[in-house]
């Protein structure tokens, strides 16, 4: 069941609407039943994962807060840190790392056949292999106590809106609103709708549709132009874009009707001035997380410039390896950590060199210009993101120095991206934007605002509504491109 499946749209209302009529006492089971239920929908057999390491975790946060000495402190977190851990690399790592060890045995002259195990990779491990940990981890830094009943912080491991995708929720934020009662609101149910509204138009009217002239270069590198790589690739930019931040804003959604608020997750990373302020916008729960959990435990800047540098480097190349078993993604991660140092380095130089060419901090053009950069950096790296081999990705690279030979009319030929499909496009890219700011328009506004933003928000729905047919009549409803994280 995913939020773009019809049976979703069976699912959340009834869920909704028990939230509401039961009895207090019986809420928070309903919600655990019907998570599971949700989870299960994907991988009825692999729910033992999700059941077997939350109850790690919080035996191990038990008995973490039992004991004063710190040796056995570190033990049971050591034991929960390597169960957790050791689920998510069998599942996810075993066959990437042991092919690439063999891979290099026989590059070094020996002769071993690939090993590989026939897995399933669970839908979501990623994701709630973090929270658990964080839970773990914040009873034993004191942070948080730990949780008596089991069902109740299984519920918050498995809480189903951000259950397979995020956002990665800290035990303080979503615990407590979880036990506690949320009478119905005519204000969260609105801003509720409103948020899904967004997350189900990124996603069927944007992302799911240029997703099918993205694939037609990446999925055939060698007859594709430089231009239609170009194209392709700030195409996947706002594809990815769409398709994991309408997620999220579906997920908030569905949890705010419920008059539960989940964190933000992005804040309009496509403006950021910088690669630095690009990860303070993008996926903030995961960047968040690494910064508490991994880089400031490895020292994080008090030890000097260089060990900061250096502690930002791993903490991207750790990054890369949680969004995929891949090297592909490994060098997505460390072109991102290069960037970090490069730009920590440049930093002065830059900033005189934009003072003598009269562009101070504060200059409009500058920002823009730093902006446009950003977006160029960012989507470079998308290429190996999106790549489907290491060899796909420097192909594609190798295209954008040997390509040119191709006109521009047999490149949106080639892409399928014919005049009616142009304007699709960019109708649908302008709607966002428009959408994406009304989203954040005052909450009081005069009355005429609250009749335009309504009116408005029914043509959205309205428009989703058809994307959603003609995606299913043509066999293009997709999955969430998270979901494999």
């Amino acid at each position: 069941m995913t939020f773009n499946s019809l049976e979703f749209l069976i699912f959340y209302p009834i869920v909704a609407l028990l939230y509401f009529v039961l009895p207090r006492r019986a809420v928070w089971p309903m919600l655990l039943v019907a998570s599971y239920y949700f989870y299960m929908c994907y991988q009825a057999e692999l729910v033992v994962l999700i059941a077997g390491t939350t109850l790690i975790s919080w035996l191990a946060s038990h008995a973490i807060k039992r004991t004063e000495r710190k040796a056995v402190k570190k033990l049971w977190l050591t034991l929960a840190l390597v169960v957790c851990f050791g689920v998510l690399f069998f599942y996810k790592y075993f066959n990437f790392l042991s092919g690439t060890v063999t891979g290099l045995i026989n590059l070094c002259g020996g002769q071993v056949s690939r090993f590989e195990l026939d897995l399933l990779l669970p839908v979501g491990i990623s994701f709630y292999t973090f929270q658990t940990l964080s839970y773990v981890i914040d009873v034993y830094r004191g942070d948080v106590l730990p949780e008596r009943n089991f069902f109740f912080y299984a519920l918050f491991v498995s809480f189903f809106p951000q259950l397979v995708a995020g956002p990665i929720e800290r035990p303080g934020n979503l615990m407590p609103q979880l036990r506690e009662r949320h009478p119905w609101s005519n204000e969260n149910a609105v801003k509720g709708a409103k948020h899904m509204i967004v997350g189900f138009f990124k996603k069927i009217c944007v992302a799911d549709l240029i997703a099918v002239y993205v694939n037609s270069v990446y999925n055939n590198v060698e007859s594709a132009s430089a231009l239609g790589v170009i194209i392709a690739t700030a195409l996947f930019a706002v594809q990815i874009y769409c398709d994991f931040s309408g997620y999220t804003d579906i997920a908030i959604g569905c949890a705010r009707v419920m008059g539960i608020r989940l964190m933000k997750n992005f804040d309009h990373p496509y403006m950021a001035t910088g690669i630095k302020e690009f990860w303070a916008r993008w996926h903030i729960s995961l960047s968040g997380w690494f910064k508490d959990y991994l880089y400031i435990p490895l020292g994080g800047n008090r030890r000097g410039k260089a060990r900061a540098m250096l502690n930002v480097f791993i903490v991207f190349l750790v990054s890369g390896l949680w969004h995929g078993a891949n090297w592909t993604f490994v060098l997505w991660g460390a072109i991102h950590g290069l960037y970090q140092v490069v730009g920590t380095l440049t930093r002065r130089p830059r900033d005189i060199f934009w003072e003598r060419v009269g562009l101070g901090k504060d200059s409009g053009l500058l920002r823009w210009l730093r902006r446009v950069g950003t977006f160029v950096l960012v989507s470079f790296a998308w290429i190996f993101f999106r790549a489907n081999s290491i060899e796909d990705a420097f192909a594609v690279i190798g295209k954008l120095f040997g390509g040119w030979n191709i006109g521009i009319s047999d490149t949106l030929s080639a892409l399928g991206l014919t005049l009616v499909p142009i304007l699709t496009v960019i109708f649908s890219m302008g709607l966002l934007i428009m959408i994406d700011k009304m989203l954040h328009y005052d909450d009081t506004p005069d009355s005429s605002g609250v009749l335009v933003r309504r009116g408005a928000f029914i043509y959205f729905a309205w428009a989703i509504i058809l994307g959603w047919l003609l995606l299913l009549s043509g066999g293009m409803l997709s999955t969430f491109i998270y979901f494999q994280f």
